[in-house]
């Protein structure tokens, strides 16, 4: 009866039980089950491949408008449905404003420098020499291996639709054809929508779909082009998922809106393909917030991850996310961040990037970052 009892209780937990068991364990805690033997990291790996797949995270920056600026990092993982906050042990010190692309740069102008990070939890921050043009609310967008940065600049400034292109790997700025007259009234990031890819960044007044794109290789602009297939449309935005262009729009107005539509472009020829989806009336409202009104919006994304927000009420979230059969799913989360403190002194940013077992083992074997689960 002893020996039976005691195979029994060395019965191992192993195969289709073990990942399907791995799969409802959130990613962070996966890190630790990797090192207790090699069958267990195998099943790590393997649950993670094909029962609940790592997808892509929402990460938000807030930082203070008041002297020190201090900043607080929290991060939202879709997989377990989870928030976190990433404390730090040497959170970055910026006097200037945060800023982010809506993408997975961050960055931060200054007099004396230009600094950013590109790296999923911005553990590496690089700072380099300011561009020549001093600028208040410049575009600024990452275009393959170059770092664009485009009008915003000061009344002073000769030229207010002055473009510089930093290299990353040459670390030198050059400047480079202006931006079109037709964007001399709009050429900020408070009155443009800004997207990118691998080798072009288009750049679309908000308010009337008017569309120019920018090559860094050949420093050639394009354009414009009318990106508006529907005239109700009274407020859009665009991101980029691969080389395609994708584009939120508000339709009716900002006291009474109709839809919340979400199309999919040719990144080439800027010709719309498909509607993706309409958002459901009962998140319209959620974007809302306490709000009568919906006057803009903003998106951060990666891959088929959106993630959709009001600038002035970002309280409450809007996530997308499109499967690679064209069917997509829409829901709405509590952005953590938030606090009815931070609606009024802080600044709130995100970013949205691809985290594996990979990137939370760079930011734990760091030692600039520890993982708290936030209740719901």
């Amino acid at each position: 009866m002893a020996e039976e009892q005691k195979e029994e209780e060395e019965v191992a937990i192993h195969g289709d039980v073990l990942e399907t068991i791995l799969s409802y364990v959130p990613l962070t805690h996966l890190l630790p089950a990797c090192f207790v033997s090699k069958t267990w990291n195998a099943a790590v790996s393997s649950s993670l491949s094909r029962f609940n797949k790592p997808k892509p995270w929402l990460l938000v920056h807030t930082q203070s408008i008041r002297r020190p600026h201090a900043t607080a990092f929290f991060a939202y993982d879709p997989r377990s449905d989870i928030w976190l906050q990433i404390n730090q042990k040497q959170p970055p010190q910026h006097v200037s404003p945060l800023r982010s692309s809506n993408s997975t740069l961050l960055h931060v102008l200054h007099p004396s420098n230009f600094s950013f990070s590109i790296d999923p939890f911005h553990l590496t921050w690089h700072r380099v020499n300011p561009p020549a043009v001093w600028r208040l609310d410049p575009i600024v967008a990452m275009v393959g291996p170059r770092i664009v940065v485009a009008g915003g600049a000061c009344d002073f400034e000769d030229d207010p639709l002055a473009v510089e292109i930093y290299d990353i790997s040459a670390r030198t700025w050059e400047r480079t054809e202006s931006m079109p007259a037709t964007l001399k009234d709009s050429a900020s990031s408070t009155w443009l929508s800004i997207a990118a890819n691998t080798r072009t960044v288009f750049m679309m007044e908000q308010a009337s779909g008017v569309t120019h794109s920018f090559n860094p290789d050949s420093k050639t602009w394009y354009g414009p082009f009318d990106l508006r297939p529907d005239r109700s449309i009274y407020f859009s935005v665009i991101t980029c998922v691969g080389d395609n262009l994708i584009m939120l729009g508000l339709l009716g107005d900002a006291e009474d809106v109709n839809y919340v539509k979400v199309w999919e472009l040719n990144g080439e020829s800027l010709e719309f393909g498909k509607e993706i989806g309409v958002m459901p009336t009962d998140l319209v409202e959620k974007l809302k917030g306490e709000g009568t009104s919906l006057n803009s919006v903003r998106v951060s994304c990666m891959g088929g991850f959106f993630y959709i927000y009001n600038p002035g009420e970002p309280g409450e979230l809007v996530a997308l996310e499109v499967g690679e059969e064209g069917w997509c799913r829409w829901g709405s989360l509590k952005n953590a961040a938030v606090s009815d403190r931070s609606r009024v002194a802080e600044r709130v940013v995100l970013t949205c990037s691809d985290v594996g077992l990979g990137e939370i083992a760079k930011l734990v074997g760091s030692g600039n970052g520890i993982f708290t689960l936030l209740k719901r």
